[in-house]
């Protein structure tokens, strides 16, 4: 897992408040299809961690020049995902610092913890 750098991490308040303000960004959910079943964030597109080097021209596409932002269950493969989209050339990533369990605790309780 790469370093954890605070330039690289937004925080859940901080991606919340992009959401409510309808900011221009794209929140890619690297976890595994059965993990986005048990819970997500609205408007979050799911692109499993191991198929983004694969589909980092899609992310390109789909980004069109916003932030992307990341995020998994606990902000760790969140942070490996943002790293390897970087690497593929990908601009402008960053990942959801404690991912969908802080987004639980902090944002909304309503989204179930496992």
């Amino acid at each position: 897992m790469p370093v954890r750098n605070p330039e690289w991490e937004v925080s859940v308040s901080d991606v919340k408040r992009m959401l409510d303000e309808k900011a221009p960004f794209v929140l890619i959910d690297v976890r595994e299809p059965d993990e986005h079943r048990l819970c997500r964030i609205d408007g979050a597109q799911l692109i499993p961690l191991g198929e983004l080097a694969a589909r980092a021209d899609e992310i390109r596409r789909i980004a069109a020049g916003r932030l992307i932002i990341t995020h998994c269950h606990h902000g760790g493969r969140s942070l490996s995902a943002a790293a390897a989209l970087r690497e593929a050339g990908v601009a402008g990533v960053k990942s959801m610092a404690g991912g969908i369990d802080e987004w639980s605790c902090v944002v909304d309780p309503r989204v179930p913890r496992y």
